[in-house]
């Protein structure tokens, strides 16, 4: 079976090189089609790891930053953030065409849907939530310079920056005009907090990047897909882990709404105070920080569109993703206090 973005016979000759323990023949299966990078379960039979790459066709510049990835996922191994195990990371073009990284595989499973977060006991969507913020206090606690991250981002305007980014990127992508976006960039550029912490930033924080103890849903195993990952405001990955609490965001991600599918769930309120209790940080700017949020989401979401519009998407769940741009701009005007602009 031939697979998108991968070169099996290639394959084979790096895992052997550089995939301790790997021996016999691989066998590959797409486990996400990925809104951005793809991600395969490999195994030789015995043992099984997990391989990432960038998406197909044309990438934007700083995104699907594999070595980025991996050096963060290595970096975090015993600080108490649950991670996978990083396995080698190959950057030789001749390979796979581009750079891809491996990790191990960590036994778990992950709410995609609604369907599958739906059937846990109200009890334990509660104790899941409570998981994501705790997992999301512990990562910013990090201290980046003691684990070799001191250099991994540049703190100092990261919102600034994060805006300006954001905005390029929708110069590179868009589809169509949507001077509702320009307005909403302009809102958050003359909004922004006047704030210097730094910390480990995860850049797309959410319940579906996690994956849970299999017996345990109150136990993230492992938190993944770090592509985004910097150090900059914390707060930031606060925001966006509450715009995808709510269910506008539901077309980005293909799939019936996770939180909104069960009661147990905590609320975006309860989520908040939750991290404000466990972090000691103050939320007073945090519609800010949602509003980034949105913008950031409809930005993304205005890329995998255009990806899908070309035809350089593999699997399914993209026809609905452009539609929610308009949405997430607008709900990202109605956060923003009308004083803060």
């Amino acid at each position: 079976m031939t697979l998108p973005g991968i070169d099996l016979p290639a394959l084979r000759k790096f895992f052997d090189a550089h995939v301790p323990g790997a021996a016999g023949k691989l066998s590959l299966r797409l486990l996400t089609g990925g809104k951005s990078n793809l991600t395969y379960l490999v195994t030789d039979g015995a043992a099984r790891w997990v391989l990432r790459r960038p998406p197909l066709g044309v990438l934007t510049p700083t995104a699907h930053d594999m070595a980025r990835e991996f050096r963060v996922v290595a970096a975090l191994a015993g600080t108490g953030v649950p991670v996978a195990e990083a396995v080698a990371l190959c950057e030789d073009p001749d390979v796979l065409g581009v750079p891809f990284s491996v990790v191990s595989y960590v036994e778990g499973r992950t709410l995609q849907d609604g369907h599958e977060a739906a059937v846990l006991q109200p009890e334990e969507a509660r104790r899941c939530s409570i998981a994501l913020v705790e997992a999301l206090t512990r990562l910013h606690a990090v201290p980046c310079e003691e684990i070799g991250l001191g250099d991994f981002g540049r703190p100092a305007g990261y919102l600034n920056r994060q805006l300006r980014r954001w905005r390029g990127q929708w110069d590179r992508v868009a589809t169509r005009d949507l001077p509702e976006l320009t307005a909403l960039h302009d809102r958050l550029a003359a909004a922004v907090p006047a704030r210097s912490e730094a910390a480990i930033v995860h850049g797309d924080y959410r319940l579906d990047n996690t994956i849970l103890d299999r017996s345990d849903a109150g136990r993230i195993a492992a938190i993944v897909d770090w592509e985004m990952a910097t150090l900059g405001d914390p707060l930031a990955d606060l925001g966006l882990l509450l715009v995808y609490w709510d269910p506008v965001s539901e077309p980005v991600l293909g799939a019936r709404h996770a939180p909104s599918a069960n009661p147990g769930f905590l609320s975006p309120e309860e989520l908040a105070a939750a991290y404000a209790s466990a972090s000691g940080r103050s939320l007073a700017d945090l519609e800010f920080y949602r509003a980034l949020g949105y913008f950031k989401l409809a930005v993304i979401a205005e890329g995998i569109h255009q990806r899908h519009l070309a035809g350089e998407t593999v699997g399914e769940g993209f026809d609905t993703v452009g539609e929610a741009v308009p949405a997430l701009v607008r709900s990202g005007h109605h956060t923003l206090k009308a004083g803060l602009a």
